[in-house]
């Protein structure tokens, strides 16, 4: 038995270390003084400080958090009324249903990116077309932007929110809601005082899952940006000539807020569940 615990913490400290031990050498350089990507030197804050006043990069970051939180807070509410739509489905449409929602997830993202830009030339060419017959001469748009890019954002994020609501409604015990209408709510308000509160921790994890994915994302971004240039589309041009340290800090900087959101999302779970599991205690108290 001890030989297995032996086993099991190595097997740990090996996965972990796989995992952050990049991003730690990552963080350090980000303090190094000199260029180099081997030999650290001298402790430092200048690329910090560097980044800060990189307008193309703080362009790049602010049009990506734009796109990020627009795209998670639709695709949420886009997501999680599909989930309660499907889940009111009989058991068969419903498997049917979410095979094919499952579709874009394991779909390869340049495909996804590919597709997504054709529809936008198409649909930019059909709209041009009925514009130049109606004024009467040629008229070109451009459809790649800030709307293509949300619309792709928002597309491959729902799938994200269905996945992540959907097994939470399936535990809802169906007959809280049925009581909140037999004590005289309508269906709305049993909806937002009964099964809402229920699926608040889903819809919150799935917000965070939407804005870390739209973040991050690259390969459909760059098919459906146009010339607008998101955080890792302008990271991807800056390490064609080479990587600067500036970069480094960067990423510094969004590895800490994320693992700042994962900690706080986790502590607000941890706290709803002791809250819930005293309240049980003291009913059982009671009882």
């Amino acid at each position: 038995m001890r030989k297995m615990r032996w086993y099991q913490r190595v097997y740990m400290v090996a996965i972990f270390g796989f995992l952050y031990i990049p991003i730690a050498v990552l963080i350090a350089f980000s303090f190094n003084e000199s260029k180099s990507r081997t030999v650290f030197t001298n402790f430092t804050f200048n690329w910090y400080k560097n980044l800060f006043s990189n307008e193309m990069i703080l362009k790049s970051l602010a049009v990506s958090l734009v796109i990020a939180f627009i795209s998670a807070t639709v695709a949420t509410v886009l997501g999680t009324t599909a989930a309660i739509g499907i889940n009111s489905l009989k058991k068969r449409t419903r498997t049917v249903v979410m095979g094919i929602s499952y579709v874009p997830v394991i779909d390869p993202e340049i495909i996804t990116g590919v597709s997504m830009m054709l529809l936008f030339v198409v649909f930019n060419t059909q709209i041009s077309s009925v514009l130049s017959s109606i004024l009467g001469f040629e008229v070109s748009m451009n459809s790649f932007g800030i709307t293509t890019l949300l619309i792709a954002h928002i597309t491959f994020n729902v799938p994200y929110v269905i996945f992540s609501v959907g097994p939470k409604l399936r535990q809802l015990d169906r007959h809280v809601y049925e009581a909140a209408l037999d004590l005289g709510c309508n269906p709305r308000q049993a909806f937002f005082k009964v099964v809402l509160p229920e699926l608040t921790p889903a819809i919150f994890s799935s917000f965070l899952i939407c804005l870390t994915y739209s973040i991050d994302d690259f390969i459909i971004s760059y098919f459906t940006s146009g010339t607008v240039q998101t955080l890792p589309i302008a990271i991807y041009s800056m390490t064609k000539k080479k990587v600067s340290p500036e970069i480094n800090a960067l990423s510094a900087i969004m590895f800490a807020v994320i693992l700042s959101i994962i900690l706080v999302s986790n502590g607000i779970d941890s706290r709803r569940e002791k809250r819930l599991s005293r309240a049980a205690r003291a009913e059982e108290g009671k009882l």
